[in-house]
């Protein structure tokens, strides 16, 4: 047993090291804008932090609708189905063009609503133009994400983390021409961290689709003959995949809201939490990519028809996950002050932000533990139940006893935070309770790709 899992360890972390960089360089593009907003000023580095979570709303919904790509093709790969790939793809790309559309809709109705908000002096107009510029961009990274789901299902991940490290790379360059007024352009602050990333967004789905039709790897897929095109896949993608947008909306959705309630406590409480909020979304991407190896690890093993492998792969991704958020959880706890020096230099910001990371690093494990799960039933196509615990834990429990704790108790930014915690901590146990159920059942009868 002990062989087996260290083989199933080695196959997960071949998936998932490049998935994981590739994440890490992502956040850490955020991380870069957060960092040279906070030279600038708290009120440039709190309308990013409002800013992206507003447009980082309709962008999850599409990555979400697209992981289905990823469990399909994993299954369609896994039973050697390439002319059902193909296919596939050529129905991804009609939604692609869809979601291109209705992504930048949504964007300009939240600029419009920023009006809304109780928004402290200078924000509101600040953040509009970064999510105004941002938007430009969102076709360009939507179409990326169809291609990085195709890739990571039939067990390409390299792509990507090589991508993702020369988009970071462009966006240090482009945040320094555009937010400080380099090589002849205006400073634009925190509208110059918008446009920069709406340029890496077009780098990188040009760099992808250049990768894929020149590589031989991906050739299988091109040279098998194109079928008759099957409108039930198209509903099989809709069918796994709203879901999984759903949740991953409803889940990023409610940070999004404890973020916006900062905004009404003032500058240096939203851009305390900016800073905790993205530590803490750095560390998630280490279970996020583990999440998505294990997705197609146990798609495959379905598509193989070996349902005795589904259960133990998946078992071995979550206790992956769960091990690797206890480290990131005792680095939170030990080093605090020197994460958060990293981040800006006034001292206000700095003291709430390090009490902040203390809560991120008690949610650690119960948020690697939730994903994995994920990643373990998005592999089975089991993705209605964790929208319903979504949307029932974070939704009706988490948030209202954030709102409580926060405002009624007046604990304040700590008190918005530990409803977080309590919400994350239950989903992680009804998400493994769901996956033992279903493996199960997979064990005694398994499925078919």
């Amino acid at each position: 047993m002990r062989s087996r899992i260290t083989r199933e360890l080695r196959h997960n972390a071949s998936l998932a090291g490049p998935i994981v960089l590739a994440q890490v360089a992502q956040v850490a593009m955020g991380f870069t804008d957060t960092v040279m907003a906070g030279r600038i000023s708290p009120l440039d580095l709190g309308a990013i932090a409002v800013g992206v979570n507003l447009w980082i709303l309709p962008y999850l919904f599409c990555v979400g609708l697209l992981m289905a790509v990823s469990s399909m093709s994993s299954h369609y790969f896994g039973a050697a189905r390439f002319s059902a790939i193909r296919d596939l793809m050529r129905q991804v790309g009609w939604l692609v063009l869809f979601l291109g559309v209705l992504s930048v809709g949504a964007i300009w109705l939240m600029i419009r609503g920023l009006g809304l908000l109780n928004l402290e002096g200078g924000i509101r107009e600040a953040t509009a133009a970064y999510v105004h510029a941002v938007a430009y961009g969102l076709p360009a990274v939507i179409g990326y994400l169809a291609l990085r789901f195709l890739s990571e299902g039939i067990g390409y991940t390299k792509p990507m983390m090589v991508i993702q490290l020369i988009a970071l790379a462009a966006n240090v360059v482009g945040n320094w021409v555009f937010m400080f007024g380099r090589l002849g352009f205006p400073a634009m602050g925190a509208e110059g961290a918008g446009w920069a990333t709406a340029l890496v967004m077009w780098l990188q789905l040009a760099l992808l689709l250049g990768y894929i039709f020149r590589h031989k790897r991906y050739r299988f897929i091109w040279i098998t003959p194109l079928e008759r095109r099957d409108w039930g896949r198209t509903r099989e993608l809709l069918r796994v995949g709203t879901p999984i947008a759903v949740t991953l909306v409803a889940e990023v959705g409610m940070f999004a809201a404890v973020a916006l309630l900062m905004g009404t406590l003032g500058v240096t409480e939203v851009a305390a939490h900016q800073v905790a909020l993205n530590v803490a979304a750095m560390a998630f991407m280490i279970p996020l990519g583990i999440s998505s190896a294990t997705t197609v690890r146990v798609g495959h093993a379905i598509g193989e028809g070996r349902g005795a492998l589904v259960r133990f792969r998946g078992l071995v991704g979550i206790g992956f996950a769960a091990s690797c958020m206890m480290l990131t959880a005792s680095v939170l706890f030990l080093l605090p002050e020197q994460i958060v020096a990293i981040y800006t230099r006034d001292a206000a910001v700095r003291a709430l932000a390090v009490q902040l990371l203390f809560m991120a690093a008690m949610f650690q494990l119960s948020d690697g533990i939730q994903i994995s799960a994920n990643g373990a039933l998005r592999g089975m196509k089991d993705t209605l139940f964790p929208m319903g615990v979504t949307l029932g834990v974070y939704w009706l429990m988490g948030l209202p006893l954030s709102w409580y704790l926060g405002f009624v108790r007046e604990i304040g930014p700590r008190g918005l935070w530990m409803g977080l915690v309590a919400g994350l901590t239950l989903a992680a146990i009804l998400l493994v309770w769901r996956f033992l159920v279903l493996s199960r059942r997979v064990v005694s009868a398994p499925a078919s790709g």
